[in-house]
């Protein structure tokens, strides 16, 4: 782990901020078997700025406050988002980066919201899988790009 200085924790704010923003302002779509997680597009980030690890921790475990399945995906899904990030930042290159956060999700998300949505269980991991595979290996590719200028450019 990287010294924790101010601009270190900064980074992690501001990032745990827009994860949690964008998750509460997409609101529905943002929690349930069908789920479109913009903000998770955010766990790219932690491939090429180590504050990204707890950046979206943070961002989860916030904006899981408004979840409809409690505590567990408070505690649960904020844990599988810490887990997949930092597995993320194992990673060297795009395409190996996105699979912890896809894989993760899926498999072990869906247990609770399937349990509570009364949906198959291999349904809802499909959904789940088929959301974070556009999120991150889409969205997340553009968050990644920009990201990746601004840190060269301006020596974040």
């Amino acid at each position: 782990m990287k010294k924790l200085d101010a601009k270190y924790i900064v980074k992690a704010g501001v990032i745990a901020a827009v994860y949690f923003v964008v998750t509460v302002a997409l609101g529905s779509v943002s929690y349930g078997p069908i789920q479109f997680r913009l903000s998770e597009s955010l766990v790219v980030l932690p491939m090429i700025e180590p504050a990204a690890v707890w950046g979206v921790f943070i961002g989860c475990l916030l904006a899981n406050i408004g979840s409809p399945f409690g505590l567990i995906d408070i505690l649960g899904g904020s844990l599988v988002t810490l887990l997949a990030a930092y597995l993320t930042s194992k990673t060297k290159t795009f395409y190996k980066g996105i699979l912890p956060p896809i894989i993760l999700n899926a498999l072990v998300v869906s247990i609770w919201v399937s349990y509570f949505t009364k949906m198959p269980y291999y349904l809802v991991a499909l959904y789940i899988a088929l959301s974070e595979a556009i999120v991150t290996g889409i969205f997340g590719y553009v968050v990644f790009i920009a990201y990746k200028r601004l840190k060269d450019k301006y020596s974040l």
